[in-house]
């Protein structure tokens, strides 16, 4: 009997204590222990700059209406200055995006009359040129032309950015020069380019 009875309460023991199973988190997880924890998943944080977002919503549709605006206008410098003031008159910040953009619509529209006008506007205002635009501003002054005011723009730009002009500048008056044969001018922007590049 007593054999018997031991074997009962052995078996009633072995019943009570938790499974292998239960204790390393399977089954239902009733089993896990207290101080277990799970492990959670954390998804990365992306950071939020909101001030780009404001700069480049509605840049697309400021720079139409500036294009639609001005390609009305006579050519009077006092015109599209105006018009170009009365633009950014309700503008917390400086809408350089869309000016970017606009002249770059007047590039495929071919205005270049306008595209000098806008830039010399962003000029007066202390607006930087992106390297972009101001190969825009030299073309446009080349096919309107002004060969004396590419080469004013184009010596203020060496003598202010003495090592970070692009190659793509010097191509640009490569060719101007070229095309007015003006093989001494050439050589002088390619002296300059080798220059650049090795200093």
């Amino acid at each position: 009997m007593a054999g018997v009875f031991s074997l009962r309460i052995g078996s009633r023991l072995a019943g009570s204590t938790p499974s292998a199973s239960a204790t390393k988190g399977g089954g239902s997880g009733r089993g896990r222990p207290t101080g277990s924890r799970a492990l959670v998943s954390k998804k990365p944080y992306k950071e939020h700059h909101l001030w780009i977002r404001k700069d480049s919503a509605g840049s697309g549709k400021k720079a139409l209406r500036l294009v639609n605006t001005v390609s009305k206008l006579p050519n009077e410098k006092e015109a599209v200055y105006g018009a170009l003031d009365r633009w950014t008159a309700f503008e917390t910040e400086f809408p350089i995006i869309a000016a970017a953009k606009a002249l770059e619509m007047l590039k495929k529209r071919r205005q270049w009359l306008r595209i000098i006008q806008v830039a010399k506007w962003l000029m007066s205002k202390g607006q930087a040129l992106t390297w972009t635009t101001y190969d825009t501003l030299l073309l446009a002054l080349f096919m309107d032309g002004r060969i004396d005011e590419a080469e004013s723009i184009w010596n203020n730009i060496i003598q202010t950015h003495t090592r970070s002009v692009p190659k793509k500048l010097f191509s640009r008056m490569i060719l101007i020069y070229d095309i007015h044969d003006r093989s001494d001018k050439v050589l002088e922007v390619v002296s300059n380019f080798y220059i650049l590049t090795i200093s």
